[in-house]
């Protein structure tokens, strides 16, 4: 009788000790990774005053009505010297003839005429390197032509960070907010992707960065041979090119409300679900050091709840049980707090009190979109 009861009691510790590991782990990344962002306050970071000459390149294919709108705001930006590249991917729209009206009145806009017959890249990859090489200025700042910058401010913010050991700036780019579940959802998992690249980032760890709003140098970007090493692959030009490239000290990052952008969300399930899909499809072409600490706080998530699960379905009630309640607890108050701070610097602050409920739906849906990308076909840019 003993004996049996001392072997349930082992089985007891060895079940707690297997949820106490997965909790260190999450613990581990709250502390030495998200809380960095957490705290960290661009206003009162010190800035050096330098002003560095930038090219803006947008890539559009049919947007004439989205051009109509960025343009303007982009060419009145309030910064000295630059100017703006649109490539023009073969619009078969109305594009060509306000590209022209554009570029009498300003002077520091340049079109560029591609033809569909010579792009031999997936998705806008041919495009994006053709603007890029024909940049005047060796710092890079990109934009979609679907996006909106918030103010006249945005060229100077996002160049302020080039100095001599700066090779790449990652800005903050969230969708339009609207009323609806799913525009929340949409809202929710751009605020946890950014914070995450943007945590990575400040500990020396930079793995992605979003074309709606980046910033690198023209010279890093030739001495990388742009995307020749992922040519064939439909995305991966903004999150892949940073993956290659970025280093432990040549990545900054940018968070003034003033610098960030914003693009139109999906308005039904599955175009988000599609577009989803194709984000994540490029993860497995990141560095291997990268996706094991990727794949280890996810792994860590699952393994973290599925332990707290069976040490209350196993453990009998007493001292492992309460710890192990007040263990689950503390990891929510700090998730929230993360969250919270997140949603304060992204200007989401609505959406931190429905970040439990989507914390569990991103961890329910997660593995639906990995599963699914085994089946994904390759499609086209537009």
């Amino acid at each position: 009788m003993i004996s049996i009861w001392g072997f349930i009691i082992d089985i007891e510790h060895l079940i707690f000790g297997v949820f106490a590991f997965f909790a260190l782990i999450q613990f581990f990344y709250f502390g030495f990774f998200f809380l960095r962002f957490a705290f960290y306050n661009s206003e009162k970071k010190s800035h050096k005053k330098v002003s560095n000459a930038v090219s803006v390149v947008i890539c559009a294919k049919n947007e004439h009505d989205n051009l109509e709108k960025l343009l303007p705001l982009i060419l009145n930006q309030d910064y000295p010297d630059f100017e703006v590249i649109v490539v023009n991917d073969f619009s078969d729209d109305d594009s060509v003839f306000l590209l022209r009206n554009f570029e009498k009145k300003y002077s520091h806009l340049k079109v560029i005429t591609l033809r569909e017959n010579v792009n031999f890249f997936s998705g806008k990859k041919l495009a994006l390197a053709v603007g890029i090489k024909s940049a005047k200025n060796d710092v890079i700042l990109l934009t979609d032509a679907d996006c909106k910058v918030v103010g006249k401010n945005w060229i100077k913010l996002m160049q302020r960070h080039f100095d001599n050991g700066t090779d790449i700036v990652l800005g903050y780019s969230g969708y339009n907010k609207y009323p609806g579940f799913l525009n929340a959802l949409i809202r929710f998992d751009t605020l946890s992707i950014a914070m995450q690249y943007f945590s990575y980032a400040l500990t020396g760890y930079a793995y992605m960065g979003v074309g709606r709003n980046l910033a690198y140098r023209k010279r890093l970007f030739i001495e990388a041979k742009g995307f020749t090493s992922h040519y064939k692959i439909n995305s991966g030009d903004d999150d892949l090119f940073i993956n290659q490239t970025a280093k432990k000290r040549n990545t900054c990052i940018e968070l003034s409300k003033e610098s960030f952008s914003y693009s139109e969300p999906k308005k039904t399930f599955s175009s988000w679900f599609y577009q989803k899909k194709r984000h994540l499809s490029t993860a497995k072409y990141y560095k291997f050091s990268h996706k094991f600490r990727l794949g280890l706080y996810s792994l860590s998530q699952y393994l973290f709840f599925a332990a707290f699960i069976t040490t209350m379905f196993f453990l009998t009630p007493g001292k492992l049980m309460l710890i192990a309640g007040s263990v689950f607890l503390l990891r929510w108050v700090v998730l929230l707090l993360l969250y919270y701070n997140a949603c304060k610097k992204f200007n989401e602050r609505k959406l931190f009190i429905f970040s439990p409920l989507f914390e569990v739906i991103f961890l329910l849906l997660n593995p639906i979109f990995l599963i699914s990308n085994w089946f994904v076909k390759k499609n086209r840019w537009k």
